[in-house]
């Protein structure tokens, strides 16, 4: 895969390594810096995130969802990012978990669009849903769940499409908590809660479906 004026995330790694997180292969690296340069450049044309710093992003959004996507259980084949908006947490867990085939439902078209450009542009595992991820008709080992709208509906939906045994994985706040797992209902069996690179205000809550 050849990346042409893509930025050097050598710095990226420093931040990992920082962090006490696994650090990046060459090839793992190349994709985030194509990332990072689509990330950057359509953002200028639409609304993919709020943090447009490069600094930010790379603390901000590819650390944190580097740290989701290394704290995810073995055994998952495949995996839905609900409300997928500009890939994240999908998109790192699909260039740093490699067997896992993940898909990125969005119903937005122009993220959408944005998706279908970056899955070919990286060469990833992965797959885009254009449309609501709860008409897909279909079951995941795991689906996770970042800045979503709606958050509360959001994970009541996503529970219905998890397989038996299967995680979710939210990326949420310590005040937001309590309102996940209700929303969660009685089916999901939680793991202790992991804290975010660099916030004390941020969580990954993980729990398997019974």
């Amino acid at each position: 895969m050849s990346v042409e004026g893509a930025p050097h995330l050598g710095e990226l790694n420093v931040l990992l390594s920082e962090f006490g997180l696994k650090q990046l292969d060459p090839s793992q690296e190349t994709r985030f810096d194509a990332y990072l340069d689509l990330l950057m450049r359509w953002n200028e044309r639409m609304n993919l995130t709020a943090v447009r710093g490069r600094g930010e992003i790379l603390r901000r959004h590819f650390v944190e969802c580097i740290s989701c996507a290394q704290a995810l259980p073995h055994g998952i084949a495949e995996l839905m990012d609900f409300g997928s908006g500009a890939g994240l947490p999908g998109v790192p867990i699909a260039i740093c978990r490699p067997e896992i085939a993940v898909t990125l439902a969005e119903s937005q078209s122009k993220k959408s669009a944005f998706l279908n450009e970056v899955v070919r542009r990286l060469e990833l595992k992965a797959s885009v849903c254009a449309g609501r991820a709860e008409f897909l008709g279909k079951r995941f080992d795991c689906v996770t769940l970042r800045a979503v709208d709606h958050m509360d509906a959001a994970v009541g939906s996503a529970v219905g499409l998890l397989n038996p045994g299967g995680w979710l994985a939210v990326m949420t706040t310590q005040a937001a908590r309590a309102d996940v797992m209700s929303s969660a209902g009685e089916a999901m069996r939680w793991q202790e809660l992991l804290r975010m690179p660099g916030s004390d205000k941020r969580i990954l809550l993980l729990g398997s479906r019974t």
